[in-house]
């Protein structure tokens, strides 16, 4: 069994509704993510390897929100 880890990114450029529809829909198409959660400015995914996480944050750049992982 492959243990899942929790990730923060946080996330420059978002400011509304559509924001966080159009990053939510992203990162659910990134294969490997679980999208936990999505707010203005951030979001908790959940994966069970680094290589989706460094996907998921250049998902997110491809549609003009550069991410990176919350400390």
């Amino acid at each position: 069994m492959t243990e899942t880890h929790q990730y923060s990114l946080r996330i420059v450029g978002m400011h509304c509704g559509s924001c966080v529809r159009r990053v939510s829909q992203a990162l659910a198409a990134t294969d490997g993510v679980q999208v936990e959660e999505v707010r203005i400015g951030a979001a908790r995914i959940a994966s069970a390897n680094s290589t989706a996480v460094e996907s998921a944050i250049a998902a997110l750049a491809k549609i003009g929100f550069p991410a990176h992982l919350e400390q």
